[in-house]
């Protein structure tokens, strides 16, 4: 075993970058890849993999491009912090409420929900020219972000963007690239991302979404109709009715071989010949156009004569007629067709295609009317989706007991309210992270003038209300719904160097602050816990478990971690706890201040777990 010093998080993608050493070690020198000898190592393999003019490869270039992917490698600052008593039967719940700029929240679930999480579903700004989108950069990501949702500053964390704007649709990529490249790293091998979009940016999004998924994993695009009513613009010549739902498979054969699932019946079923086996539709026996099929002659129960090319042939035919399962409309005399039951459909399920009605998906004007109906009041927010709408994703997601649904972009909480209403049609138990910065709502809106100052509040509000009203809907058979709160902010754990100076005196002051304790003001032992949960790959719904003894111990177990996590931060580690940690805990993570050991006793420690020290 070995003893470590505790690192803040490198680089988002450094697991990639070791496979491309461990796979070309000859580009690899002081620590530096040599792309002229990468270059020649590929060629070898095969000459076809390199674009021989790079600069008129297919692709989406824009202004940005290359800073954007920057943020996406760019370690995690910051760390998360849980609220208590804000969300509802908090202990009791998987579920997660994150109130923070997504990049950062992002760039924390890294390692502890890598390959984790089954469908992200994102509804982001449309960039119509009104929309706000997030300014990043690479200069204290969190301290900015604190800053500026404190309103000590003029500033916001988002900007308008203009289409008179030079960079207008360079802006929006900007934003996005980053947030998907991180967001793929989370779905699972059989996960499914879903984005909801419009006209403005459809054919960029694809781009980018075909660059980083791949164009192989383009599961499809489905045109949602997303009003009720028919335009009447007449300085328009065309109306706008739809929206658009991009759909990628993080890998489209894990899909398929996990199974695609499958929407709720549609079409129209009835058993007007009283059929035992309940109600029934047909469809027609006779081969369609450009169909090949085999052709036999069918006699009707009138008489009527017909020599056609048939769907099955003869012998199969005549088994499902002695089933009952052919029929003849127009009263005897019609073309034969094949009887399917709707019990067997159900027990099948229904394919999704690419155009969804607002009729069976939902529509924006039910999705503000069922705010309305939880809050009290009108335009609570704009332009919120309907939980029909997702809760149809999740089913074609084949999101299943356990998994998670992502939703980076929460809004007005959708997709978490969705989650809810599936779990409490199918008892089965989905879980969400859901993830909000807290935009403040504007001066004159309803939400304001209620009491909501950011959007934040209004997701928070949202999920707890319609807790309330689905326990009251199902007293009798009650889902165990419920939610935690994080939020974004500082890291618990000193960082050094800023306190690195230019002079005599700043070294020496410097030096007397090594001294002071590893841990920033205003830490809690829980903050801690929570930050090197993220930190070693621990997903925040782990059991913690606190053993009080000669010193307090943490200890952190889950499900897909292999080993458990041992934490003492107490300045001082007595000879019981060590004996403890070698008879109990052998082969497990043990993390300390780093002189709450001895030297010997870190050496013994080591000899039986990985130890780690702060």
């Amino acid at each position: 075993m070995t003893i470590e010093k505790l690192e803040r998080p490198s680089r988002i993608d450094e697991e990639r970058i070791q496979k491309l050493k461990e796979l070309f070690p000859e580009a690899f020198a002081d620590g530096k890849v040599n792309f002229a000898v990468l270059r020649e190592e590929i060629a070898g393999l095969d000459e076809e993999l390199l674009e021989e003019n790079e600069e008129e490869a297919y692709g989406l270039r824009w202004v940005g491009k290359k800073e954007a992917l920057r943020l996406a490698f760019t370690p995690p600052s910051g760390t998360l912090k849980r609220v208590h008593g804000e969300g509802v039967n908090e202990e009791n719940t998987k579920n997660i409420l994150i109130e923070g700029d997504n990049l950062e929240v992002l760039r924390l679930l890294q390692k502890s929900y890598k390959s984790s999480i089954k469908m992200i579903y994102i509804d982001p700004p449309y960039n119509t020219g009104d929309d706000f989108i997030y300014k990043d950069d690479f200069k204290d990501p969190v301290d900015k972000y604190l800053q500026k949702t404190k309103q000590a500053d003029e500033e916001g964390l988002l900007t308008s963007n203009p289409k008179t704007s030079g960079r207008y649709h360079a802006n929006w990529l900007n934003m996005m690239y980053p947030r998907l490249k991180l967001a793929k790293n989370l779905l699972k091998d059989d996960g499914v991302i879903f984005i909801s979009i419009d006209e403005h940016e459809i054919f960029n999004l694809m781009l980018i979404m075909n660059e980083i998924f791949g164009e192989e994993n383009f599961e499809g695009l489905i045109t949602w109709r997303r009003r009720h009513n028919q335009p009447n613009d007449k300085t328009k010549m065309i109306g706008k009715v739809s929206e658009y739902i991009l759909a990628y498979a993080k890998n489209s054969q894990k899909l398929k071989e996990s199974g695609v699932g499958k929407i709720g019946l549609t079409g129209e079923f009835s058993n007007p010949d009283n059929d035992p086996r309940g109600d029934w539709a047909s469809k027609p026996w006779k081969a369609g156009s450009g169909q090949s099929g085999t052709r036999y002659t069918i006699i009707s129960p009138t008489g009527v004569v017909f020599n056609e090319e048939w769907m099955g042939d003869e012998e199969t035919y005549k088994k499902l007629l002695e089933d009952g399962r052919i029929f003849f409309p127009k009263n005897g005399s019609g073309l034969p067709r094949k009887k399917y039951f709707k019990f067997e459909r159900e027990e099948e399920g229904q394919c999704a295609t690419n155009w969804w009605s607002h009729e069976e998906f939902g529509h924006n004007q039910g999705a503000n009317d069922q705010l309305t109906e939880l809050f009290g009041f009108k335009n609570i927010f704009s332009n919120p989706k309907p939980t029909l709408l997702i809760k149809n994703l999740i089913r074609i997601a084949n999101v299943k007991e356990d998994d998670i649904v992502l939703d980076f972009f929460a809004g007005s909480g959708t997709t978490g309210h969705a989650v809810f209403e599936l779990n409490q049609e199918d008892l089965k138990l989905r879980n969400f992270i859901l993830v909000q910065i807290p935009e403040l709502t504007p001066e004159d809106s309803e939400a304001r003038k209620h009491g909501y100052e950011n959007i934040f509040q209004i997701t928070k509000e949202r999920l707890a209300r319609s807790i309330s009203l689905l326990n009251d809907s199902s007293k009798d058979n009650p889902v165990p719904h419920g939610f935690s709160v994080y939020r974004l902010d500082k890291s618990n754990l000193r960082k050094w160097t800023n306190y690195i100076g230019d002079s005599v005196v700043s070294l020496e002051e410097s030096l007397d602050l090594l001294n002071l304790s590893p841990f920033n003001d205003g830490w809690t032992e829980e903050d801690v816990v929570i930050e090197l949960m993220l930190h070693q790959g621990y997903p925040l719904d782990s059991q913690i478990e606190q053993i009080s003894g000669e010193n307090t111990l943490w200890i952190v177990k889950h499900d897909n971690v292999p080993f458990n996590m041992i934490i003492c931060l107490e300045n001082q580690i007595g000879k019981e706890t060590i004996g403890l940690l070698i008879n109990q805990y052998k082969n497990h993570l043990f993390i300390c201040v780093d002189d709450a050991l001895s030297d010997q006793a870190k050496i013994l420690l080591s000899e039986t777990m990985k130890v780690k020290t702060i």
